[in-house]
């Protein structure tokens, strides 16, 4: 008979070991599925974790680092804080959305008025948009109890219907020869999300990327509101008796990874986008919750985690463009990462038992 029994105390060697293992399994398992469509699986791999580092065109690859994991990494250390405390928001990538929508606004309006304090607008704009979003999955569930999950998961189609009739309508381009989309604001030097080096990647996403690792980091580790959330989420009945006001904790973590991911769609926008479009939003939101899975829900592993899913994307597109690879097939492979750690995250607080007193 084999049966799973619970730890008295969460291993710790499985819970530092499993995302390495998840890695691992997902290499494995992936290289069957790029196998299976007729594609040599350790060309694959390799194309999808060297080229963009040490490939023959990497100095054009290894900024898009940078820009593809920024975003990531912001969405998920703002998620990680709500996970850590038991909190569930889903609904990151309406959030983003949002938070484009509300900074783009902010430049479109102003336009083709030029000033240094236009982006300093944006960016607050973004991050209340994001906030304001985060909101009504927050106040909803403090107010009536209603599951955080569903709410904030739902608004994501509210936000894209928003964001469709708003590249159809209020925000597009009237130069634009009635084709759907705003004004490229990386025309407009005032909006532009410049790198701050030339061609490093290091725009302004990636400084507030590691500002955000760097306060979580401290939150968590330094400060009693950081108690506050690792309390909840490890031991929910000894957090009532030290005193934790759970609403307000609910307030601050939705609203936090609110604000966060409203700023990733500010900075994406107003960068490596340029423009509102019906398609702006390419699953970030969604793909940072692998992010803080990944990294352990840790500042430092999300920080790592990051890089790790930004390079999938850069060599996932390398694959497609070299291999032919099918898109769908690249997601499929970055779903196995989130699969497989949950599986495998599982041994964290259980263990095999085998037979009558064999364990494993």
């Amino acid at each position: 008979m084999i049966r799973l029994v619970k730890r008295p105390q969460p291993s710790q060697a499985w819970s530092y070991g499993a995302p390495v293992l998840a890695v691992a399994a997902t290499i494995f398992f992936g290289g069957l599925l790029f196998a299976a469509l007729g594609k040599n699986p350790i060309d694959a791999i390799l194309t999808i974790f060297w080229e963009p580092i040490f490939g023959e065109f990497s100095f054009f690859y290894r900024p898009q680092l940078l820009i593809k994991g920024a975003p990531l990494v912001l969405i998920a250390i703002g998620l990680s804080l709500g996970f850590k405390a038991g909190i569930w928001n889903i609904g990151a990538e309406g959030q983003y959305i949002i938070g484009a929508l509300a900074g783009a606004g902010v430049a479109l309006a102003l336009y083709p008025l030029e000033s240094v304090l236009i982006f300093p607008a944006m960016i607050l704009a973004g991050a209340l948009g994001g906030w304001a979003w985060a909101m009504i999955p927050a106040v909803l569930k403090t107010k009536f109890g209603t599951n955080e999950i569903l709410v904030s998961l739902m608004l994501v189609y509210v936000a894209e219907h928003i964001l469709a009739s708003m590249a159809l309508g209020a925000m597009k381009n009237p130069e634009g020869f009635g084709f759907p989309g705003s004004r490229n604001l990386q025309q407009y030097a005032s909006a532009h999300n410049a790198d701050i080096i030339e061609n490093s990647g290091m725009h302004w996403g990636v400084v507030f990327a590691l500002i955000a690792v760097i306060f979580a980091y401290v939150l968590l580790s330094r400060h009693r509101l950081g108690f506050a959330i690792r309390v909840t989420g490890e031991a929910p009945r000894a957090a009532a008796f030290s005193g934790v006001n759970p609403k307000g904790l609910i307030l601050f973590c939705l609203g936090t990874s609110g604000a966060l991911a409203g700023l990733a769609g500010l900075f994406e926008v107003a960068g490596p986008a340029g423009q509102v479009t019906i398609d702006f939003n390419v699953g970030y939101g969604f793909t940072a919750i692998i992010v803080a899975f990944l990294g352990r829900l840790n500042p430092i592993g999300i920080l790592f985690a990051g890089a790790l899913m930004a390079l999938t994307y850069i060599g996932g597109d390398i694959a497609q463009s070299n291999l032919g690879l099918p898109a769908a097939a690249i997601q499929v492979f970055q779903g196995m990462l989130l699969f497989f750690l949950l599986a495998i995250d599982l041994f964290t607080n259980y263990r095999l038992q085998i037979g009558a007193g064999e364990t494993a």
